[in-house]
C-alpha cells in the first residue's frame, strides 16, 4: 500500500524559509515521477514543481522559479520542497503527489497522479 506523508509546513514572515518532507512508504521515490501541488482557498490546486524519476531534471511554476527547490533523498525515500523568499501568496495546503509508475511523467497534470499525501499547511504572513 503506497502511503505518502507530508510534514515542515508551518507559519513564517515573508522573505522566510520552509522546507517540506514527503516520505514515500510501499513507493519508489527514486525510480518515479513527483510533484509538489498546493492549493489555497477558493483557488484550483496548482502545481509548484515536478521532478521526474532519477531526478534527471525538474520543472517548476513560474512563480515559485528561483526560490522553491524540489528533491529527493533515494536513501530516506522521501521528497523535498525547499521553499526560499516566501512571500504571503506562496500561502496555501501543500501536498506531494507520485506518478503510478516509472513510464508516466505528469508534470503539473494532477489527473495523472495516483498517490497523494494529506497536505501540510504553509502560511505566510507580510
Amino acid at each position: 500500500q503506497v502511503q505518502l506523508v507530508e510534514s515542515g509546513g508551518g507559519s513564517v514572515q515573508a522573505g522566510g524559509s520552509l522546507t517540506l518532507s514527503c516520505a514515500a512508504s510501499g513507493y519508489s521515490v527514486s525510480s518515479n515521477s513527483l510533484g509538489w501541488f498546493r492549493q489555497a482557498p477558493g483557488k484550483e490546486r496548482e502545481g509548484v514543481a515536478h521532478i521526474v524519476a532519477f531526478g534527471a531534471y525538474a520543472l517548476y511554476a513560474d512563480s515559485v522559479k528561483g526560490r522553491f527547490t524540489i528533491s529527493k533523498d533515494n536513501a530516506k525515500n522521501t521528497l523535498y520542497l525547499q521553499m526560499n523568499s516566501l512571500k504571503p501568496e506562496d500561502t496555501a495546503m501543500y501536498y506531494c503527489a507520485a506518478a503510478p509508475s516509472f513510464l508516466s511523467c505528469p508534470g503539473f497534470r494532477p489527473d495523472e497522479y495516483n498517490y497523494w499525501g494529506q497536505g501540510t499547511q504553509v502560511t505566510v504572513s507580510s
